[in-house]
């Protein structure tokens, strides 16, 4: 008789569970016993071609294909799910996330259940915290794909599918080639040209301050002119301000009234996506995109010696919503570790903005437990600031508001009111753990000093001001804009700033975002010949009637027939009216091609400037756009070079020279100059 093959017995079932992530696969198997496999999707596994539109115009369904770089990945999942005895779609708890759980339940259903003969349950679990209470609690009562979120989505990838794949097209063909243009992006884009031709229309208008150096009982201080008969002032001439000194000089100063009061501050919501993403910002110097690709892994899990774990929840949320569990646990944690006097009666509350979703908490902490400094060891630097800062606004946000005294002297000069004030904070109450304010030296004012002195003037400081225009939006800013005015949601703010300035439409200077010579051409054309769709409004609509598609009050397709009726007309107009200015932004230089000697062109490209020599087709010599001419060796050109982990400044003429500079701030030290 042959031998039984030892390896013909069936395998054991397992339970399978797919994750968008790897990293989120290895925290979770943490916690799942061996009965479970976890494997991860790497994100989008079926999706529209990047080759060609890939939806039906006349009917707007969408040619959903297998992505060629995901194959592999999904053959793989193909086959553990022919081993399971259950399937747990755990992909990120959002549109995309449902998405994506939606088309491998489509394809499993397909491709694996006919061919084993049986059919697997597959359920939805949604994740807001990568902790093993979380986790168990989910894969304990799992729910189903929610087909409305599916449907906005699709009706957003639709939409934005057409807008991109027919608008595109238009500005290669008048413009440039490779230019992109997108529904959310070409709006953004806008606000920051508008800004840029604000500040550029911008008049300065002359004003000036008046301040007065006063002595009371040798003790000085300085009040401010804040009221000329009852109204603010408004000094527009040198000759205006010398002739209100002479007045504060001959005319008596009297003490008209001292005022103490106290005043609170309260304490911040915990952070949503838009405040997290400003905040990092501001403080930290973090783009949009860096802060979110930071949080995803804190989210995901980090390796805390013996045990791995989520240590915030999910980072794309525009609720400030909080549950009872991490109300009670950060309450517990105020009253023990920080004092009894910190804690409020009742937690504190925020209300959302009109357009959130809130299907998600806010960003906070899985366990505050978890303080910053006691894990600091296990965490990057910049995964212990945004930490940090995330820990230090939840904790903060239940505690007591801070209180600081005000003390205002109002001095009276004819008709003319000047004040003094400062304040001094008498409880710190939310500031002793989140305090973020730049630090000012208090001012001093005589305490002592009571109605109706006479005051003896000091001196008297008359300033010349200037209004200034709008600032430039720093990443920071123009994230808060697109919140407030409705364009996009907290998963595509990072995206949209990311793309404008990958496309160089928009560079960065210091922190501030300034629109290129091809972001400002390229936006006017839109602006000209698409006006009511490169707007914020229509941007801001748009993701209301995709809102109402998650809600189920509409169908996706109806929205996007409404889209593609008005569109259509409006970019044939396009076609055949837009001016065509391709080869408008190549400039001639003074720079000789090393290989011809024929001049070199200035031209634009997809990561910025580059030179190309005007020989061309016959010359192909292309190299980076100089930043200016060595400060080493005086004669070659600084360009910008791509090095194995980072891009630096160096000498054209390498290796005959060997400068090197790692910034344009670097550069600049060394005597640089163009």
């Amino acid at each position: 008789m042959p031998k039984k093959n030892k390896d013909s017995k069936p395998k054991k079932l397992r339970n399978l569970v797919i994750v968008e992530s790897p990293s989120k696969a290895a925290t979770i198997k943490k916690y799942l016993g061996g009965d479970f496999e976890i494997k991860a999707s790497v994100g989008h596994l079926i999706d529209l071609p990047k080759s060609k539109m890939g939806v039906d115009l006349e009917t707007f369904d969408p040619q959903y294909i297998v992505m060629r770089d995901k194959s592999k990945i999904l053959k793989e999942l193909r086959e553990d799910a022919k081993n399971s005895k259950a399937i747990y779609l755990a992909s990120d708890p959002d549109r995309e996330g449902e998405a994506i759980a939606w088309h491998i339940k489509n394809d499993f259903e397909k491709n694996v259940f006919p061919k084993i003969g049986r059919i697997i349950p597959i359920k939805r679990v949604k994740f807001n915290e990568i902790t093993e209470n979380e986790i168990k609690e989910k894969i304990n009562f799992p729910e189903e794909i929610e087909q409305k979120l599916v449907d906005a989505q699709q009706g957003r990838r639709v939409i934005d599918r057409i807008f991109g794949y027919k608008l595109s097209p238009l500005l290669w063909k008048k413009v440039k080639s490779k230019l992109s243009a997108g529904r959310v992006q070409s709006a953004t884009l806008r606000l920051i040209c508008e800004r840029e031709e604000e500040i550029e229309n911008f008049k300065p208008e002359e004003y000036w301050e008046i301040f007065v150096d006063y002595d009371y009982k040798g003790s000085k201080f300085v009040a401010t002119l804040s009221k000329v008969n009852g109204k603010k002032p408004d000094i527009k001439s040198k000759e205006e301000a010398e002739k209100i000194k002479d007045e504060i000089i001959n005319i008596p100063s009297i003490v008209k009234d001292v005022k103490k009061k106290n005043v609170s501050r309260q304490p911040y919501p915990p952070f949503i996506t838009s405040s997290l993403q400003q905040a990092a910002n501001t403080l930290f110097g973090f783009s949009s995109m860096k802060t979110m690709q930071i949080a995803q892994q804190l989210y995901e899990g980090i390796n805390l010696g013996n045990v791995r774990t989520g240590l915030i929840t999910y980072m794309r949320t525009d609720s400030t919503r909080i549950s009872e569990i991490a109300l009670n646990g950060v309450r517990k944690y105020i009253s023990e570790e920080i004092g009894e006097n910190y804690l409020p009666e009742k937690p504190n509350y925020y209300a959302n903005k009109t357009a959130s979703q809130d299907a998600h908490e806010a960003i906070r902490p899985t366990n505050v437990k978890y303080h910053p400094d006691q894990i600091e060891k296990y965490l990057t630097p910049e995964q212990y600031k945004l930490y940090s800062l995330i820990w230090k606004r939840f904790v903060a946000s239940q505690m007591k508001p801070s209180v600081s005294e005000q003390f205002t002297i109002e001095v009276e000069c004819g008709n003319k009111i000047l004040t003094a004030t400062t304040s001094k904070v008498i409880f710190d109450g939310f500031l002793k753990v989140y305090d973020v304010s730049k630090s000012q030296k208090e001012k001093s004012l005589p305490e002592n000093i009571e109605k109706g002195v006479a005051l003896k003037v000091l001196k008297i400081n008359c300033e010349q001001k200037f209004t200034e225009p709008p600032p430039r939006y720093t990443e920071a800013s123009l994230v808060k804009e697109m919140e407030e005015l409705g364009i996009g949601r907290p998963s595509t703010y990072a995206p949209t700033i990311y793309t404008l300035t990958k496309r160089y439409y928009v560079k960065k200077e210091k922190k501030t975002l300034i629109p290129t010579e091809l972001g400002r051409a390229v936006n006017k054309l839109l602006v000209e010949y698409f006006p009511e769709m490169i707007t914020t409004s229509f941007t801001s609509k748009m993701e209301e009637k995709l809102d109402y598609v998650e809600e189920g009050k509409v169908d996706w397709k109806s929205v996007v027939k409404e889209f593609y009726d008005q569109f259509l007309p409006v970019l044939n107009h396009a076609y055949e009216n837009m001016e065509n200015i391709k080869g408008s932004f190549d400039e001639m230089t003074d720079f000789k091609c090393e290989k011809c000697g024929k001049p070199m062109v200035k031209k634009f490209g997809k990561y910025g400037e580059f030179l190309a020599c005007s020989g061309w087709p016959e010359c192909k010599n292309a190299k980076p756009f100089p930043v200016g001419k060595c400060p080493k060796c005086k004669e070659g050109n600084i360009i910008k070079k791509k090095g194995k982990k980072r891009t630096f400044y160096g000498c054209d003429r390498y290796p005959d020279c060997d400068f090197v500079a790692f910034s344009l701030a670097d550069l600049k030290k060394a005597d640089f100059s163009n």
